[in-house]
C-alpha cells in the first residue's frame, strides 16, 4: 500500500510545536478521547498537545491529571505528567449527554482561539473534536461546519478547503459534500472537478510527503454511466475534468465505476480516490476504518485533523468511547506539520 515516509511523529517532538486539541462540545464524547488518548501518549508514539476549552469537561468524565497552562510552552513542559489545558470559558454545569448554549459558547471560542495560536505558529496545528452544529448555530456560529469556519479564519476561500478523509489503507475526497443526493448532477463542473483534484494532489504532497499522488476518479452513475446509457456526467463533465488534468502531467484515471475501487487489490493501485458525492466517499472509509479514520483538510496554511465522527452524545460519560480515531488524528498532525517542514507550506 502507498505509504507517507513519515513513520514516527514522536521522534520528532523537538522539531515541533505542541497541537492544540479545542475540546468540542463539553457535553459529547470530545473530552473523554482527548484524555484517553493523553493516557496512551507514550504507547502510541502522540505529538506533545495540549486541549483548549473548559478544563472542567475533562474533569467531568476522567479523574487524571489535568495542568492549567496560560501558553502553548508550557504544555511541552508538562505534557509527560499531566494534561495541558489552556482554559477559554466556563462552560456552566455540564452534563455529558446534554447540550447547552454554554456548552457550545464555550466550543466556539476554543475553535477561534486553537486556529488563531496555529495560525501565530503557536501550536504546530489544530485537532479538533466534534462539535454540535445545531447548538454552535444558537450562539451565532454561521458556517457549514468547522473546515469551513477554519478556512474562513485562515483566509482561504470555502471551495479551496477540501476535505480529505483517510484511514491506514484509504484516503478519499467527496467533490461534493453536505448537499442533498439531488442536487449533486448539477453542481458537479469541470472547474469544481478540477479544483478538488489539484487541491487533493498539492495536499497530499505537502502533508504526506508523495512526489507524485496517483488519483482514480470515480464515476457519478452506476458503472460510470457505462457510455452514456446510465447518464452523461462521466461523458460531459468528469471525463473532459480529468482529460484536462492528466494533458497537464497529473497522474489521474477515470472515470471508473465506484464499485470496483475499494477492494484491496484495487487500492494498492492509487493514493487518494476523487467521489463525487458524500456517501460515495464517506462509506467505504468508515466500512475500513471507522475507528481510526482522519478527517485532514487540504489547502489550508496550518495543519488541520478531527477523528471522523460526532460528538456521540448517545455515549457521553459512559467511559465507552473510543479513542481510536482522535489518536490518528493527532499521529496525521504530527506527520503532516513534519513533512511541511520538508515540502514546504
Amino acid at each position: 500500500m502507498p505509504s507517507s515516509t513519515i513513520t514516527d511523529p514522536a521522534s520528532a517532538r523537538p522539531e515541533l510545536a505542541p497541537f492544540a486539541v479545542p475540546l468540542g462540545d463539553p457535553a459529547g464524547i470530545g473530552p473523554e478521547i482527548v484524555a484517553k488518548s493523553w493516557v496512551m501518549r507514550e504507547a502510541r508514539g502522540l505529538p506533545v498537545f495540549f486541549a483548549v476549552g473548559d478544563a472542567a469537561s475533562l474533569r467531568r468524565v476522567w479523574q487524571g491529571p489535568v495542568a492549567p497552562i496560560a501558553t502553548p510552552e508550557e504544555a511541552a513542559e508538562l505534557f509527560d505528567t499531566a494534561l495541558p489545558c489552556l482554559q477559554v470559558a466556563d462552560a456552566g454545569e455540564i452534563v455529558p449527554g446534554t447540550p447547552s448554549i454554554d456548552g457550545a459558547r464555550t466550543a466556539f471560542q476554543a475553535l477561534e482561539a486553537a486556529v488563531g495560536l496555529a495560525r501565530t505558529g503557536s501550536a504546530a496545528g489544530i485537532v479538533t473534536a466534534p462539535v454540535g452544529k445545531e447548538q454552535l448555530y444558537g450562539v451565532g456560529f454561521t458556517h457549514p461546519g468547522q473546515t469551513e469556519f477554519v478556512a474562513e479564519r485562515c483566509g482561504v476561500a470555502p471551495h479551496n478547503a477540501v476535505m480529505m478523509l483517510a484511514g491506514p489503507t484509504l484516503k478519499v475526497v467527496p467533490v461534493t459534500i453536505h448537499i442533498p443526493l439531488a442536487e449533486v448532477p448539477s453542481v458537479l463542473t469541470i472547474d469544481l472537478i478540477r479544483a478538488r483534484a489539484i487541491t487533493t494532489v498539492k495536499g497530499l504532497q505537502r502533508n504526506f510527503g508523495l512526489p507524485r499522488p496517483r488519483i482514480v476518479v470515480a464515476g457519478l452513475n452506476p458503472h460510470a454511466g457505462e457510455g452514456g446509457a446510465l447518464g452523461r456526467e462521466e461523458i460531459e463533465i468528469i471525463g473532459p475534468a480529468i482529460e484536462s488534468l492528466r494533458e497537464e502531467g497529473m497522474d489521474i484515471v477515470g472515470p471508473l465505476s465506484a464499485d470496483g475501487l475499494f477492494h484491496t487489490r484495487a487500492r494498492e493501485t492509487y493514493d487518494a480516490v476523487l467521489c463525487m458525492y458524500h456517501d460515495q466517499a464517506l462509506i467505504p472509509l468508515k466500512t475500513l476504518h471507522f475507528d481510526e479514520g482522519v478527517n485532514i483538510t487540504l489547502g489550508l496554511p496550518i495543519v488541520r485533523t478531527s477523528p471522523d465522527h460526532g460528538t456521540a452524545f448517545g455515549i457521553a460519560g459512559t467511559d465507552s468511547a473510543n479513542p481510536g480515531a482522535m489518536m490518528a488524528a493527532l499521529k496525521m498532525a504530527a506527520e503532516a506539520a513534519r513533512s511541511r517542514l520538508t515540502y514546504g507550506n
